[in-house]
């Protein structure tokens, strides 16, 4: 990890835009003292550095050692509260937070009359743009307000004052809960991946119900309808139901193409609901589908009233390239696939502060995964050892545990026997280590390890009874996990009939889209 990452004051410089630093600087020179004073040098001389270097700092002479630690603390905020003065960064909660603030400022000087109408005018605004915090501390203002500003409406003020703050308590409860629910089963998802066994099924399923709260659905608003979705997709893809998480994926994108104004207002929440529908659909193997969720995200993106910050530019990179390379994946398309992979280096290159190292570590799966089904498997080796050799990294176990087993095919298609015996040995210790060493896994590293006592002619012979064994598993619940981070069936398939892997991916897409075009009702 090197420095310009670790100091939140250069990263938080390096991403100012050139309007951003001349705003800044226009900011600070309003004042005819902060022209020289010393967090403006810092932030000229930050600006220049290519890396972050604290002895450059300290031989400039700008600030002693000891004052180092404040004056960034002091030039970080000058630099945020620069940004909150930009349009650009005016979305709809500022704006009412903001509006809550000149009230709280007008009531200290005794304005109530004043206070109240502002308040008003920004309750309106976060009940209709479903803010709901924000408008129960304004309704909490409120009835501080009121309770030293008498009006000659007093008992009926009273009354609606308590009925909202009441209301939206309830409301808020429900949304916390919700939320709370949705980041447990999140966070259970990315740091074990999908249930095992059936004791690791009940356990989430009795996690799940004991902590949904009970609700009605007619009285639910956008914003708790949106948790309530998002509990349920985490949930089905945590216990394998992908046709659950599609029913759910879809009902949180059909919330915003409904009121297609909430996705100014939550652009991250519309795409995330468009890329876990797109991921559901390609587990669920529903191309046709994909594409149009995924034009349909695109569209909405590029539209002049989706909004422009760097966190979207991130989530919008991350999402468009996962699902385009899932596509290729979809059709059997690998070597049209790796146009992509440049693209993606310079995303992750350009949003490196952006963008989570365990989602970093997917795209390099991801990468790992095309390179191999292209039969290039020098490179698939060099993306999955930047996930292996990573010994600090935090991600779902599974793909960790996948990586590995990749990595052992892609040695052995590459040739190179003379490391295979050390990548089975440290395999196999890892998925005990991680308690994954389940039927299937077990049967790959089999198949591997006895690859040196199997003549050439015996070879064919090998791989269609390792695919009888392996096909067993294809609908078990839980040993199936398998096959969605591997298709190893379809390797074992292009090796029985000596054709690549890519053309037997193209012959299941095209006896799907068949089949789809047969259906009435592909999807429930």
């Amino acid at each position: 990890m090197t420095n310009e990452q670790k100091d939140n004051l250069f990263v938080l410089i390096k991403s100012l835009t050139k309007s951003e630093k001349r705003q800044f600087t226009l900011y600070v020179g309003r004042m005819g003292s902060n022209e020289d004073s010393k967090f403006l040098n810092l932030f000229q001389l930050l600006d220049k550095m290519s890396t972050y270097d604290e002895k450059i700092i300290l031989k400039k002479g700008i600030v002693s050692k000891q004052q180092l630690s404040n004056l960034k603390a002091h030039l970080y905020k000058q630099i945020l509260i620069s940004l909150r003065m930009n349009p650009m960064h005016k979305n709809m909660r500022i704006l009412i937070r903001e509006q809550l603030d000149f009230a709280t400022i007008l009531y200290q000087k005794g304005l109530y009359k004043q206070s109240l109408k502002v308040l008003e005018k920004a309750k309106l605004l976060a009940n209709k743009h479903e803010e709901k915090y924000v408008a129960y501390d304004i309704v909490e203002l409120e009835k501080v307000i009121e309770s030293q500003y008498i009006t000659r409406s007093l008992s009926n003020r009273t009354e609606t004052l308590i009925k909202e703050a009441e209301n939206l308590r309830n409301q808020n409860n429900l949304a916390t809960k919700l939320s709370n629910l949705s980041l447990q089963l999140y966070e259970r998802l990315i740091k074990a991946g999908y249930a095992k066994s059936d004791h690791e099924f009940r356990e989430i399923t009795q996690f799940f119900y004991e902590n949904l709260p009970k609700t009605e659905n007619e009285s639910l608003g956008f914003r708790e309808k949106l948790w309530y979705f998002k509990a349920h997709v985490w949930y089905s893809f945590l216990i394998q139901d992908f046709l659950s998480s599609y029913r759910y994926a879809s009902k949180w994108v059909e919330m915003f193409e409904e009121s297609p104004a909430m996705i100014a207002i939550h652009p991250v929440f519309y795409l995330k609901g468009n890329n876990y529908l797109m991921e559901s659909l390609a587990l669920i193997k529903y191309p046709s589908k994909f594409k149009i969720t995924l034009n349909q995200m695109v569209y909405w993106t590029e539209h002049e009233a989706f909004p422009k910050n760097d966190n979207l530019k991130a989530l919008s990179f991350q999402f468009y390239f996962n699902n385009k390379l899932n596509v290729h994946f979809l059709e059997g398309s690998f070597e049209e696939g790796l146009i992509l992979i440049p693209e993606i280096k310079k995303g992750i290159k350009d949003f490196i502060n952006q963008i989570d190292p365990h989602h970093i570590m997917m795209f390099y799966y991801k990468i790992a995964c095309m390179y191999f089904g292209a039969e290039d498997y020098e490179n698939c080796i060099v993306f999955l050892d930047k996930i292996i050799s990573n010994k600090r990294l935090k991600m779902r176990e599974d793909l960790l545990c996948f990586s590995r087993v990749l990595n052992i095919f892609a040695h052995y298609e590459a040739g190179f026997d003379y490391h295979l015996e050390n990548h089975l040995r440290e395999t196999y210790k890892f998925l005990i280590k991680m308690n994954d060493l389940h039927e299937v896994q077990k049967a790959m590293i089999r198949f591997v390890k006895g690859l040196g006592d199997i003549y050439p002619h015996e070879l064919k012979t090998a791989f269609k009874s390792l695919y009888k064994e392996l096909k067993q598993y294809e609908n078990d619940p839980y040993e199936r996990r398998s096959f969605l981070y591997l298709d190893i069936l379809s390797w074992l398939e292009s090796k029985i009939k000596n054709i690549p892997i890519s053309k037997i991916i193209k012959e299941k897409a095209l006896s799907m889209n068949r089949k789809e075009r047969s259906s009435i009702s592909p999807l429930p």
